[in-house]
């Protein structure tokens, strides 16, 4: 088997994983499915979670120069003329003469025919029916429209956000109104964010609907190159925080022509899926753009010079469910006997799980599931799981697979002395521990 089979064969059994153990199943699956749509299950909305609250713990709570919001998902329209989303958020569409499948131009899709007149010129074959095509792109605008009001016509149209940036520019004055504060600062938001794609595909690495934590860091001019590289920094360090391994990241300068019509400079974060070296996060600098474009007047009156000016941006944007995807590819190992997720314990959906050694017998249920509720009450951080199905080999197994870091079994030893086994997922070295000290030693396990 080469290479690239193995890839892909290792990304079909994530997505088998995440269905049959509860991470994500497809969305409307009983009606036959919606394309790309994807639900996260009880498992996979904590780990979902876990990511994003350690995202907002870090780069909002605890920094001084970071404030939050919350914006709402649809927007004045004038907003995405300003922005330059309604004439420049375009993607390159084809059109198969035959079957009449539609698809995103990209550079795999097309064969070079010929040269002439020291011009490329190319073909593209369609994935559907292996037509050979003339290579002739429209562009389709991104943005998933929608009508806001019971009559539906031009007076009514509305777009569901493309991004959570705009709103972090529109709400820049009031937020320098209501809190003080002075350059260099940046405001922060989570949310769904949409776009129309025209090939969504490999699992939820592309879908239309999607989530995204961004940052817009206001600087001035002068210093933007600066803070350009503290936060190319800062992404690499929370990268490796949450698990991913940085071999498998290349930080790609995009080069001009490339980029967004926004921006100035982009380094993508791309990262080794097993379907091949793709976006995971982005870092640009977007100049003074957005803010010229929605304030007739500079918004920002500059203490230290007294003067008024446009900020600069830079702006970090992170995708949840490819950090997820990501997370997930880098934790799955195969292991002799087991399958195991070595997530990073804070990001794991449960942090302990509890077994009886036997689960016919009484005294051992009934302490098991005293430790089970005092591990539950005693910190909110300890999202503890219970398992008393089938022998406890099986039961660490599956523990494993869901990447618990630690099971704690309550056997007889137990019930003399107050002891209890506490395996370790990755090593799955066992140690005995007192069941009074079970909280204090979690804790500094996780820290």
């Amino acid at each position: 088997m080469n290479q690239d089979q193995q890839q892909l064969d290792l990304m079909d059994k994530i997505v088998s994983l995440c269905k049959r153990r509860g991470f994500i199943f497809p969305g409307s699956e009983i009606y036959g499915g919606l394309a790309n749509s994807w639900d996260y299950g009880p498992l996979g909305v904590e780990l979902k979670n876990n990511i994003k609250n350690m995202w907002w713990d870090r780069f909002v709570r605890r920094r001084s120069d970071v404030v939050g919001i919350d914006a709402a998902l649809i927007m004045n329209p004038k907003v995405w003329e300003a922005s330059g989303h309604l004439k420049e958020f375009n993607d390159p569409l084809v059109e198969c003469r035959k079957c009449n499948s539609r698809f995103r131009d990209v550079p795999e899709l097309r064969t070079r025919r010929e040269q002439f007149e020291g011009k490329d010129d190319f073909s593209w074959i369609c994935r559907d029916c292996n037509t050979l095509n003339e290579f002739n792109p429209r562009q389709f605008n991104l943005m998933l429209k929608t009508f806001l009001g019971p009559v539906e016509d031009e007076n009514s149209v509305v777009y569901f956000r493309p991004e959570t940036a705009q709103a972090m520019f529109v709400d820049f004055k009031n937020i320098l109104q209501s809190i003080s504060k002075k350059l260099p600062f940046g405001i922060a938001q989570m949310g769904k964010a949409f776009r129309n794609e025209i090939t969504p595909g490999n699992f939820i690495f592309r879908t239309r609907e999607f989530e995204q934590m961004e940052i817009e860091y206001f600087v001035r001019e002068s210093e933007w190159e600066k803070y350009f590289a503290e936060w190319q920094e800062s992404m690499r360090t929370w990268l490796s925080d949450v698990g991913v391994d940085l071999t498998h990241v290349h930080e790609v300068e995009i080069p001009d022509g490339e980029r967004a019509h926004y921006s100035k400079r982009t380094v993508d974060f791309e990262y080794e899926y097993p379907f091949g070296q793709k976006e995971l996060y982005g870092l640009s600098y977007r100049g003074d753009f957005d803010l010229k474009n929605h304030f007739k007047e500079a918004p920002y009156n500059d203490i230290e010079t007294g003067g008024k000016l446009y900020p600069h941006v830079i702006e970090p944007t992170f995708g949840v469910d490819r950090s997820v995807l990501a997370v997930l590819c880098d934790a799955y190992k195969e292991e002799s006997a087991r399958v195991v997720l070595k997530l990073k314990p804070k990001l794991a959906p449960y942090k302990v799980a509890v077994f009886p050694l036997l689960a016919n017998k009484p005294p051992l249920v009934e302490k098991a599931k005293q430790v089970y509720s005092k591990l539950q009450a005693s910190r909110s951080t300890f999202h503890v799981a219970w398992d008393d199905r089938g022998n406890i080999g099986k039961r660490y197994y599956a523990q494993d697979e869901i990447g618990t870091p630690w099971c704690i079994t309550i056997d007889f030893q137990t019930l003399a002395d107050d002891t209890v086994t506490v395996r370790d997922r990755d090593t799955t070295e066992q140690v005995r521990k007192p069941i009074a000290e079970l909280d204090s030693y979690f804790v500094r396990m996780l820290e």
